[in-house]
């Protein structure tokens, strides 16, 4: 039996915000070919070969559902200029696409407009951790804008101004 946490949930979930991540949105397209999607600071890259990313979202959200039961999702990397955009996403009972630029792929998922970088993936695996569901995605295909600044989140807020230089792409 593990002992009790020597610390609150509130302790951990700011010290957690003590690590500066970048913002995304996660779309996919509901059985009816309805677009849905959330904003998520929980993506991280987990292979080159094959190519794998991670996401996780809490198993509270209305969401959960159609993606838990989907083979294709979409992660955007949100830009500097798109901090409304991720306010928006992570908004409940919103219309999230309304006056939203966007086009379907070819798995009907939507492809929103000027994030910073795009990864289509099909669905590899879900684990059910804790409070939340973590995806598995293997990408199909990737985009990039070069030159863009990314959004950052940290310590509960998103930051559109910060010291860093767009960063430059080399080979």
């Amino acid at each position: 039996m593990l002992a009790p946490a020597a610390f609150t949930t509130r302790d951990f979930r700011h010290a957690l915000g003590q690590f500066a991540t970048g913002v995304t949105i996660v779309t996919t397209a509901d059985a009816l070919g309805r677009p849905i999607g959330l904003t998520v600071s929980s993506f991280n890259s987990v292979s080159l070969e094959p190519p794998l990313v991670l996401w996780s979202m809490a198993h509270r959200a209305a969401s959960l559902p159609v993606f838990q039961q989907g083979g294709h999702y979409a992660i955007h990397v949100l830009a500097a200029g798109q901090q409304e955009l991720a306010q928006r996403f992570a908004t409940r009972g919103v219309d999230k696409f309304a006056g939203v630029t966007w086009e379907a792929n070819e798995q009907g998922v939507p492809l929103i407009e000027g994030a910073a970088a795009v990864f289509e993936c099909s669905n590899r695996s879900r684990y059910d951790e804790g409070d939340h569901a973590i995806f598995v995605g293997l990408v199909e295909r990737c985009q990039h804008l070069q030159g863009v600044q990314p959004l950052i989140y940290h310590g509960g807020h998103m930051y559109a101004k910060h010291g860093l230089p767009p960063a430059p792409y080399t080979d």
